[in-house]
Order: C-alpha cells, then structure tokens, then sequence
C-alpha cells in the first residue's frame, strides 16, 4: 500500500542576478534581473508502507526540494502529493505528528540539554502523554544503546552518539515515516555500521518506512532494496537496489602504496587510472575479476598499504544519466 504518492510534481525558483562590484549592486536594486530554477521538474513516484528507499542524486538535482514539499515546507507550483493520504499544502501540523526527520548537518537537540531532557522536550511538544513519552524513551534507549550517556549533555557527546540521539528524538512520537538526510555524513566506519544496523532494526521491529538519502553508496546498498535518482530535476532511474547493485555497482577502486615498481597492463576486467611507480589506482570490474585476483597481480607481499572504496556516487549517476539521456 503506497503511503506517499506523487504525481506530476513541479518546483521553480526565481533568483535575482547580480552584476559585479557597486555598479552591478545598484543596478540589482533598481533593475533587478531574475533567472528561473527549475529545481523539481514532474516527478512522479510512490512509496509504500514499510520501505526502505534511497532518493539520491548530485548536489542541487532536486532531493532537497522534493523531501521539503513531502514534509509541507515548500509548495508545489504543480502537481499533487499524498503522504500517509494527507496533502502538506493544507494539513502541515496533521503530518508533522505522523513523520520523523533527521538532517546529518543540522542539529535538532539542544545542545545545552541532556539526551534525556531533550525527549521529554519532544514528548510534551507532541502532547503525548508523561507515562507514554517515559515508557518509549526507556525503550528507544535500550534499543539505541543510550543507556551511558542519555544525562550527559549533548554539547559533550561524540558525533556518532549524537546521530543516535537525533534518531531517537524523531521516533519520541512514533512517526509512520521517516526522512533520513546524510544520516551517517561525518562518521567513522565503524559507527556508521553501527547507524545503519539500528536503522534497519527500526525499519524492522516499528515497521517504520525510510525515506533516505546519501552520498554514501555503502548507505545505499547496506540499507535499502529500492533507488530513485533524481538529476537535473528529473527522475533518471527508480528500480531496485539488486538491480542497480549488478549493473552499476560492479566496480571498485583499488589504491596501492608499494614497496618495489610493478609493471601492469590493462587487462579484462581490470584498468588502471593512475601509475606512478611506487603508487598505483585501478578500477575493477567485479562482474569479470574478483578484487582478490587484483590483489594477487600486485602481490601482496609488495604492498605497504592498500585502500578499496566503491565509485564515487556522482559518477555512477553521471554514468547512468548519460545512458538514459541517450536513449
């Protein structure tokens, strides 16, 4: 059952022109010249209850208008949503009780509060009564592992701690759906494992439905089973994240420091981007040679160190945007 439809969805933006130095400044004022933005150019799509989807694209292709017209901060110039059957044009308070957010680059919590002071805050804004609001943050607490820091004032809490808090405080009210913008941007490996296991385990035991989106291809593929790519304001790609995994998510990027020069051509499933002796980069095709077989033509015992790390998401975009384009 889709709790977010959208259809024909268009968002534009007039942005004065400014010219250089006072001349241009006066002039902006006294004739001021506007450029037309088209920043969401109609989308349609639906989401249904319990997914886990990722909207991603490049900077400014549109991700951040779209999820500000779902949660009612912009208005449409075209086209209708629905989210959980409620228009955001007309009924922003009612949704805002029914969803959740969480911005990697901003803050929600205050900063001088503890965790703990910081829920009870969110419950009495959500008029959810006092028994409630203590029973949910005891059990949000143990199943995000808050237990030693939930006193602690938030301003002394490490960054990973602080995602986990910044969750927690959205799903004080129980929210239907929740829109996760960057939710891992800034962490270590490890914590981001960590983000994205309680991510899944509260997709899993609320049946809450994720609305995500990321630059981090790990938090897309570990996540989500369902991908939109938005680009240039148009939607370029919606289709399963196996799918998207086989055709587009094949490659990695190997970079080596090495002890001694290794002479290597290209080869089928292997092609190198940079060789300058002692450091090496190439990219294989894990659809034809196994980054171990890649490993093995450099010979481990001549590397200092190594680092593996999947293609840059704007290329797999770039890559997928010019194939549809040209169709």
């Amino acid at each position: 059952m889709a709790i977010i439809k959208v259809k024909n969805l268009s968002k534009t933006f007039k942005v004065k022109l400014k010219e250089e130095g006072l001349k241009g400044s006066l002039k902006s004022i006294f004739k001021p010249r506007y450029k037309t933005i088209h920043a969401v150019k109609n989308i349609s799509f639906e989401v249904d209850k319990g997914e886990m989807i990722a909207f991603i694209g490049p900077n400014g292709a549109g991700k951040s208008t779209t999820i500000k017209m779902l949660t009612g901060i912009l208005y449409p110039d075209k086209g209708n949503i629905k989210v959980l059957d409620i228009d955001p044009r007309y009924e922003r308070r009612t949704l805002a009780y029914n969803i959740g957010t969480v911005f990697g680059q901003k803050e929600q919590l205050w900063t001088h509060l503890t965790p703990y002071d910081n829920f009870k805050f969110f419950g009495a804004i959500y008029d959810i009564p006092e028994s409630r609001v203590n029973a949910k943050i005891k059990e949000l607490s143990m199943l995000f592992e808050l237990e030693d820091f939930i006193n602690t004032p938030v301003r002394n809490l490490s960054l990973g701690q602080r995602i986990r808090c910044e969750i927690v405080a959205s799903l004080i009210h129980e929210p239907k759906i929740l829109f996760l913008d960057e939710p891992t941007i800034g962490l270590d490996p490890v914590v981001k494992e960590n983000i994205r296991t309680l991510i899944k385990r509260m997709n899993k035991e609320f049946k809450t439905t994720i609305f995500l989106t990321s630059h981090d291809v790990s938090d897309i593929e570990k996540l989500c089973k369902r991908v939109i790519i938005i680009n240039n304001g148009k939607i370029v790609l919606d289709d399963d994240m196996a799918n998207l995994k086989y055709n587009y998510l094949n490659k990695k990027i190997v970079e080596a420091k090495m002890k001694e020069k290794v002479n290597l051509d290209d080869e089928d499933g292997i092609t190198i981007i940079k060789d300058k002796g002692y450091n090496l980069k190439i990219e294989v095709d894990t659809k034809k040679r196994s980054v171990t077989d890649a490993i093995k033509l450099l010979n481990p015992d001549n590397i200092i160190d190594i680092n593996i790390s999947n293609i840059p998401l704007e290329d797999i975009i770039s890559s997928i945007y010019k194939e549809r384009d040209g169709k």
